[in-house]
């Protein structure tokens, strides 16, 4: 994928993480957002090869709260 889309995907998908992490884990978008860019998880979705970006957001809020909860991460099959 072009540098330029993929940036623009995740311009797309991160809010809508971080607006579920508001909802499910009783914090204010600035300390969501700064956990998540924190992940482990966001890591992984900034790399363009390991292919999260297709993930949806609740997919990869799945993953983050896994990863807040357990330290590990699950990634689905396909």
């Amino acid at each position: 994928m072009e540098q330029k889309k993929f940036e623009a995907m995740l311009v797309l998908i991160v809010p809508k993480v971080i607006g579920l992490i508001v909802e499910n884990q009783e914090m204010d978008e600035v300390a969501a957002s700064k956990k998540f860019y924190e992940s482990r998880v966001y890591s992984l979705l900034e790399e363009e090869d390991t292919k999260l970006w297709h993930l949806s957001p609740l997919t990869l809020f799945n993953m983050y709260d896994e990863e807040v909860k357990t330290g590990n991460i699950t990634f689905p099959e396909g």
